[in-house]
């Protein structure tokens, strides 16, 4: 049965070392990025999108994106029945937050979808605007959640997003990359796509050159 990669990363706006970034995610050989803090000004998808093409990927663009830095892009393997971002209500001032989602097909498999997710640094925010993920009708049958929850497990959002889900991260260090301490990346996956963490295995200096974050892979397995 053929597998598909997925893999969440915080990276930091491209602010560090981009070529160390490009060789931890072309080694990690992820079917599905789910990002954060991706470029996020004016006019920046072309950013994004030489990006993609520099880790073997594809970014379905930014609809709807508006000013978040969350989006995803997606391998060569899968076909992308639909794509698209949503907003999450916030402050005035704040920064816009909100969650990327494409829907996708392996060959003849069953349809999933992904969503890559960038809580607030609010955190009365966070249960609200991930039960607004869930409840989502795009996030109907097989769902992957992943990203950067911007708080721990015993967290409001955390279990709001974890309800009905496994937890693949299984409480990993993420950050900060140059001594990972704290558990805030996270992928939540439905049961029946039989997810199984995937050891991050490259080498340290480029996880810490590449970001202040350090990426979560995990294989699931889409029903032929």
């Amino acid at each position: 049965m053929s597998s598909v990669r997925v893999m969440t990363y915080n990276i930091r706006a491209l602010k560090d070392d981009r070529a160390a970034l490009v060789r931890v995610i072309r080694s990690l050989e992820p079917d599905v990025l789910c990002l954060q803090e991706a470029p996020r000004h004016p006019f920046s998808g072309w950013r994004i999108a030489r990006f993609a093409r520099d880790c073997g990927m594809r970014w379905p663009g930014g609809q709807g994106r508006g000013f978040m830095s969350t989006t995803l892009l997606t391998g060569t393997r899968l076909r992308v029945l639909g794509s698209g971002h949503r907003r999450f209500p916030v402050k005035f001032f704040d920064e816009p937050r909100g969650w990327a989602y494409s829907r996708l097909q392996l060959g003849d498999g069953d349809v999933f979808t992904v969503a890559s997710v960038h809580l607030s640094l609010r955190t009365s925010e966070h249960e609200e605007h991930a039960r607004l993920l869930r409840e989502d009708t795009v996030c109907g049958g097989p769902l992957v959640v992943a990203g950067d929850i911007n708080e721990l497990g015993e967290g409001p959002g955390w279990g709001r997003l974890a309800d009905g889900m496994l937890d693949v991260g299984e409480a990993a260090m993420t950050f900060p990359a140059h001594a990972p301490s704290r558990c805030i990346d996270a992928i939540f996956s439905s049961p029946a796509l039989q997810p199984v963490r995937i050891p991050v295995d490259v080498p340290e200096a480029d996880l810490i050159a590449a970001s202040d974050h350090r990426p979560l892979v995990v294989e699931i397995h889409p029903t032929p």
